[in-house]
């Protein structure tokens, strides 16, 4: 460490510390207002102040006040992460007319009362804000890096987000590309025959969103297109595509055709999709120069494993996708639903497959993964199916086999109540003892059994005839492992993709300008898909509207004076492009020295830890305040 002595003297500044109560998450375990008397006497501070709630209207005043009347000129908030309210406490200084980095944020709550109590909390917080304080005396104004943005936007998925997310796009005056990997537009919503819970046609609403999109003068359509490059950032991203000629006698077959003859464009084909009248089909890569992108890769139906509630083992196991195709073709007359020529009398539906899994109870697949969370849209889709069967098929008797029924939604909870009205019969079971599928005795009336020890009378064990299991299979995360690679995607515990927050910046990735759309990034049903979708777009229109977007200033800054050219830092960096090595002419003499590329540059500090000669420093983030900080911590 250096020495003390030898350190810049730095000008006086006035630091003005405010440090939040949270309601009670802080100052139930930190004496708020003992760490306020200690912060009021460190050197620099000429405010100590405390608030309830410092992100409410009324906390930002106090900083707002203060700054104006030239009683602090840096500020310190000592509250909960940044990661929640460092930028709106940025835009208050902002407001107040003052430049927003010349402010330091503490964590006392997830740092300190979350995880200590009592003196050692209130110790803890006093020594952070004393941190912060160091740090803040010898933070500079700096100003945001301005790039230039392509007014362009690539949606990757051609589902029912990707389209919304597109015609909003478009309708904004923002030109859009569409890239859809398969022949066909509407993704998994196509592979459905009405939705839950209002009856409504899937091909209706979808032809009528993808007439929309065609239509669109700004919108672009490349299906059979994958993407196989990517570099840039935000606001001039360069995206390498490749599109391989359709073969629509394969790909284009409604369920039963076995002509062989090719669909012609614009048609919807059941449960496949729509095939798009205007798109872009010559075989070929080519290259997209976009502003931002939003992912819309949608999700996969769970597939349940071999054997899984008799499934393969059992040609009458069928997963519920399976079921409503089988609903959407059935021309049966009478009040017994046929398959395949079979009367059916007995259906049993079994919830929670592939979802709700519980580590010790359930298998994980082969990669090792389990799907403990709640895939959200089953227990509706299964009892819109039940109400069907019942109101069409009156002769057919439908089980209904569950964990939980989980109807959230506007009129989801009424499939509930009018499939008991229809006669629904309802078991419920633990996770630890799931229904037994087995086959039926030769004389029984049904091939197979579902036994299962009903909680909903004691613990009975009941066994029910069953000429057909549905399961009602949940939703994985579609595999986009290529574009997380490319793109270094931020990847959830549950596999979906990961948004930086869930209220605050619920469709931003930590990549800027990339965001997200529809069930890549968690369960969700049409109707959330697509305001999901929505958002993206308005997230996405907002960082294109100006024509530039504004970069935070955190980056590497190199010092010629004291670089040699030693090219440890480029080796160290993490993102490509963001350091090089260039030639310069330095007193008659060609060397080699660092330069960073601002818009690349991260901002890791991974270079600096690397550089022999110290001569590379984060703005904002620099040695000389680290050290300042280290010292107030230990004294």
């Amino acid at each position: 460490m250096k020495d003390k002595s030898k350190r810049k003297s730095r000008p006086r500044t006035k630091v003005g510390v405010y440090i939040c109560h949270c309601g009670g998450n802080i100052s139930d375990h930190v004496d708020v207002e003992a760490v306020c008397e200690r912060a009021a006497r460190l050197p620099g501070v000429t405010r100590a102040r405390t608030n309830m709630f410092m992100c409410s209207d009324p906390g930002q005043e106090l900083i707002i006040e203060d700054l104006k009347e030239g009683g602090v000129d840096r500020v310190v908030v000592a509250s909960c992460a940044p990661s929640l309210h460092e930028e709106t406490f940025r835009n208050a200084l902002c407001r107040a007319g003052v430049n927003p980095y010349l402010y330091e944020h503490a964590n006392i709550r997830e740092q300190v009362s979350w995880v200590h109590h009592g003196e050692a909390a209130t110790e803890k917080a006093g020594r952070l804000i004393a941190a912060a304080v160091a740090k803040a005396a010898g933070l500079k104004p700096l100003d945001p890096i301005r790039v230039d943005a392509k007014r362009h936007a690539t949606v990757i998925g051609g589902g029912i987000a990707g389209l919304k997310a597109a015609k909003d796009l478009a309708e904004r005056g923002i030109e859009v590309a569409l890239i859809e990997r398969s022949p066909f537009l509407g993704g998994r919503t196509a592979a459905l025959d009405t939705l839950s819970p209002t009856g409504e046609k899937a091909a209706d609403l979808l032809c009528a969103m993808a007439d929309e999109v065609l239509a669109h003068p700004a919108v672009t359509v490349h299906c059979n297109t994958e993407l196989t490059g990517f570099e840039g950032y935000i606001g001039n991203f360069k995206l390498q595509a490749a599109r391989k000629a359709p073969d629509m006698e394969m790909d284009a077959q409604p369920h039963g055709n076995t002509s062989g003859t090719a669909l012609a464009h614009g048609t919807f084909v059941p449960f496949r999709g729509i095939v798009p009248e205007k798109s872009e089909n010559s075989e070929g890569e080519f290259t997209i120069e976009t502003g931002v992108v939003v992912i819309a890769t949608g999700f996969q139906p769970y597939r349940p494993r071999q054997g899984e509630y008799g499934f393969v083992e059992f040609e009458q196991v069928v997963t519920l996708s399976q079921f409503i195709r089988m609903l959407a073709e059935n021309d049966s007359d009478g009040d017994t639903l046929r398959v395949d020529g079979k009367e059916i009398k007995n259906i049993a539906m079994i919830h929670c497959v592939g979802s709700r899994q519980i580590p010790g109870i359930h298998e994980e697949d082969e990669h090792g993964n389990l799907n403990e969370y709640c895939s959200r849209t089953c227990c509706g889709a299964t009892l819109h199916a039940a109400k069907r069967v019942r109101e069409k098929f009156p002769g057919t008797r439908v089980y209904e086999f569950y964990r939980d029924i989980r109807t959230y939604g506007r009129g989801q909870e009424e499939l509930y109540t009018q499939a008991a009205k229809n006669k629904v019969v309802f078991l419920r079971f633990e996770a630890d003892s799931p229904p037994v599928v087995s086959q039926s005795p030769g004389n029984a009336v049904s091939p197979l059994t579902v036994s299962v020890a009903d909680t909903l009378t004691f613990g009975e064990n009941v066994e029910v005839p069953a000429d057909l299991v549905v399961l009602a299979t949940g939703m994985e995360p579609a595999d986009v492992s290529g574009l997380v690679d490319m793109m270094k995607l931020p990847v959830g515990s549950d596999r979906f993709l990961l948004e930086v927050h869930p209220k605050l910046r619920p469709v931003e990735l930590s990549v800027s300008g990339i965001v997200l759309a529809g069930t890549c990034q968690a369960p969700m049903d049409a109707g959330e898909a697509a305001a999901a979708a929505s958002a993206a777009a308005v997230k996405a229109s907002a960082i294109l509207a100006r024509g530039y977007v504004e970069l935070d200033p955190f980056i590497a800054e190199v010092d010629p004076d004291k670089c040699t050219g030693t090219g440890a830092c480029v080796e160290a960096c993490l993102r490509e492009g963001a350091l090089e090595l260039v030639e310069t002419e330095i007193g008659g003499k060609k060397v080699r020295r660092a330069r960073v590329s601002p818009v690349l540059c991260m901002g890791c500090g991974a270079c600096v830890a690397v550089c022999p000669e110290n001569a590379i420093d984060i703005r904002g983030w620099t040695l000389d305040q680290y050290e300042a900080m280290v010292d107030m911590i230990a004294s």
